[in-house]
């Protein structure tokens, strides 16, 4: 079995008048961060690994779940702003451990989600999956390179309002 931990980056700042891939998090958005760091720990969901796009917000959201040193973070380019093809692409190829997670944007992250299901939540929340949405999915198969479409199991959804 492969855990698949699909979260959007948590609330970005706007105000900064940076680039989009250089906006940090804001006050909310790093409250937020760090609450889906506990809830993770909580529900005992510490990724093996973790796929993380580049962008400045990405990285602070990773940064602030406070992982263990164990979790190995890889940044990649690609997951900036990437389609869903191209997240379980990159799945495939970069994926290690058995538990996996990938802090990406949406509207990529979002539809990653809804694909990768069997079938998906009924909330409202997940059809819009806010900023700092999280989706864990399990898979029954034994290499990331098999991972496909339509053949994941839920096992948790949550977003930053309930747990804050």
């Amino acid at each position: 079995m492969r855990r698949l931990i699909l979260m959007r980056h948590a609330k970005s700042d706007w105000s900064q008048g940076t680039s989009d891939h250089d906006r940090p998090l804001n006050r909310r958005g790093r409250g937020a961060a760090e609450a889906l760091g506990n809830w993770l720990q909580t529900k005992r969901l510490v990724p093996d690994a973790v796929l993380c796009s580049t962008a400045a917000r990405t990285r602070e959201t990773c940064l602030l779940l406070d992982l263990p040193k164990s979790s190995a973070v890889a940044h990649l380019r690609d997951l900036y702003l990437a389609e869903p093809d191209a997240i379980i692409a990159t799945l495939r190829r970069r994926a290690e451990g058995n538990t996996v997670l990938l802090v990406a944007h949406n509207p990529g992250i979002a539809t990653a989600a809804a694909v990768l299901l069997q079938q998906e939540p009924q909330e409202d929340a997940f059809r819009r999956y806010p900023s700092g949405a999280t989706t864990v999915i399990d898979f029954d198969i034994d290499s990331w390179a098999d991972l496909a479409r339509g053949t994941g199991t839920l096992h948790a959804f949550t977003v930053p309002k309930q747990l804050v």
